[in-house]
């Protein structure tokens, strides 16, 4: 798949920050110059280098690692007999929550989206300084971008830590607290408030040119997330800081019950519906093909580059490259299909997460169990892998037992205690296959688009939000809504009654079946975790271990311990940030 994405070009390079643990600093990489750089001719270029932390986002040593692995939808057990990822208990600690300030995934949050925030405020402060050099449109259409984009990269950073060095100016270093979560939701929504209605809206002469691009769907997407998330984060109508002023200046209905939170992201999911920028596909899949650029559903992707040389970044864990295939794929699968790259045998679904999939839903593993020789396609890969002849099944040639994929993650005979993510088989847990496998040998590595939003997650925010404070549902009378329902039985001869038939009538559907549709719809796409924290569930999963005084605790990671060690003021080395609540 070719794409011509200027955003994710070399030329990111031009200059570009990163942030050592935290604090920031900058690092030149050569010509061409600032001057350079701030021309109308080169003002595409200029955005697209606030892009460059975005490729982080979905590996497993990043946010999608912490997202995923801490919810009911993902595990990776030690897998016996040579402790295949056990990694000194890492992965464990972050499906049973029992992570601590030491975390490598942490920092790489932290640092990845520092970083990206930083840049845009930097980008921000080069192009008011040049401000002469661009027509009025051309600055305003990119202050607009690089603050929306800006307010992502802290969401993400927010989302996963509430108290945050929150900027929007570019400083060489902070000596200020961090700001509280509540503070941060309030500058979030306002700033994405401002800039919503200004961004680009995505038609269909320049969905190609705005593809991966940040947009005003975008926009309200992200503000819908924020106000359907806020009470998990904490805010209340007493102790968010938004004026009366903002509240007028940009059009946000005041808050003044938890019901208006839900009310505004009704309002912002509205924004995107009615703009009918985006439209759900009639297949599932199409969303998550090799080629998905054309989808209509996907409004903001990571571009993907299957054969573009591996990126390490934070001595060698995190890497700029769609990893979700090979860690989830058997050893196996390699011979099955011809894989270029040999799958790493990791990541698998929680046994209790599949168990929610009815056996004629296409978002999971099926009802055919025959493997490879699956005649349909499905969301979950569980069953015998055969050879590419499909002439013998394939041998796990350490345990020297038939390589079949079993829903349930099985104690290995060598293993020391019950616990089965200490000590599983190599054939454990069903594998992520919702993302098309390259057969054809064409890329190295996945050339998919990784989803961060889908127009699914605003039909599905909106009917959320509805029945959470008493407004109209568009389950029954939006067509879009049932075309999103309906297709996920794509195989029965009546789709639509399938789906009523397997799950119910979704306009009297509970809190609990929308979570649980949520999780069945959106499994591996970020979401998980927030998801269970809103509907007051993260600490439910099975395999979670913890103690009952820091239940709620867990609603937020720790600060890494290295980011904490080096926020010292300069004079008398006091400690500028403090760690999180339940992990002092």
């Amino acid at each position: 798949m070719k794409k011509v994405i200027i955003y994710f070009c070399a030329f990111l390079t031009a200059f570009s920050m990163t942030s050592c643990d935290g604090m920031i600093e900058e690092q030149n990489y050569g010509n061409p110059t600032i001057e350079d750089m701030m021309t109308p001719e080169n003002v595409i270029l200029t955005i697209g280098q606030a892009y460059a932390d975005v490729k982080w986002l979905h590996d497993h040593w990043g946010y999608w690692g912490v997202s995923s692995l801490t919810s009911d939808e993902c595990c990776c057990p030690v897998r016996l007999p040579e402790e295949h990822w056990a990694d000194g208990g890492y992965w464990k600690n972050l499906n049973t929550h029992k992570w601590n300030e030491f975390a490598d995934a942490f920092k790489n949050v932290w640092n990845s989206t520092i970083a990206g925030a930083v840049l845009c405020n930097k980008l921000s402060d080069s192009m008011k300084k040049y401000k002469e050099n661009f027509t009025e449109k051309q600055f305003a259409e990119a202050i607009c971008e690089l603050e929306v984009l800006r307010s992502y990269y802290y969401f993400l950073l927010f989302d996963c830590f509430g108290r945050i060095p929150y900027l929007e100016e570019f400083v060489e270093k902070t000596d200020e607290p961090l700001t509280e979560a509540t503070e941060v939701w309030s500058r979030l929504v306002v700033s994405l408030e401002k800039n919503a209605p200004n961004m680009t809206e995505v038609t269909d002469g320049n969905r190609a040119k705005n593809y991966g691009r940040v947009t005003r769907g975008f926009a309200y997407t992200l503000l819908a997330r924020l106000y359907l998330n806020a009470e998990s984060y904490g805010c209340t109508p007493d102790n968010i800081s938004i004026s009366d002023e903002e509240y007028t200046t940009y059009g946000i209905s005041k808050i003044t019950s938890a019901d208006d939170f839900y009310r505004n992201a009704i309002r912002c999911c509205d924004k995107v519906i009615e703009s009918e920028s985006y439209k759900i596909e009639d297949d599932w899949f199409a969303n998550f093909a090799i080629n998905n650029e054309n989808s209509k559903e996907n409004i903001f992707v990571i571009v993907e580059n299957g054969n573009a040389d591996f990126d390490f970044r934070y001595n060698g864990s995190m890497a700029n490259k769609l990893r979700l295939i090979a860690l989830s794929l058997h050893y196996c699968h390699q011979d099955s299909w011809g894989l270029i790259e040999k799958p790493w045998n990791g990541f698998c679904a929680r046994p209790s997460f599949i168990e929610r999939y009815n056996d004629w839903d296409v978002r999971g593993p099926g009802y055919e169990g025959k493997g490879t020789k699956d005649t349909k396609r499905w969301g979950w890969f569980y069953g015998p892998i055969y050879d590419e002849k499909g002439e013998k099944i394939l041998q796990d040639k350490t345990d020297k037992v038939d390589a079949i994929i079993t829903k349930d993650i099985v104690l290995h005979k060598d293993a020391k205690s019950d616990d089965p993510l200490s000590g599983a088989t190599w054939n454990s847990g069903a594998r992520l296959l919702k993302y098309e496998v390259d057969k054809a040998k064409e890329n190295q590595w996945a050339e998919n688009d990784f989803v961060l939003f889908r127009y699914a997650d605003v039909l599905w925010m909106r009917e959320e939000a509805a029945v959470r404070c008493g407004a109209d549902r568009i389950s029954s009378t939006s067509e879009e809504f049932k075309k999103m329902l309906s297709r996920t039985f794509a195989y029965s001869e009546d789709p639509e009654a399938a789906y009523k038939e397997a799950y119910g009538d979704v306009s009297t559907w509970t809190l609990e079946q929308i979570c649980d549709e949520r999780g069945r719809e959106f499994a591996w796409e970020n979401m998980r975790r927030r998801d269970l924290i809103r509907f007051g569930k993260f600490n439910d999963p099975e395999y979670v271990e913890f103690v009952n005084e820091i239940r709620e605790t867990r609603n937020w990671f720790p600060i890494p311990y290295s980011v904490l060690e080096k926020s010292l003021r300069d004079e008398n080395g006091e400690k500028i940030w403090t760690q999180n609540e339940g992990y002092e």
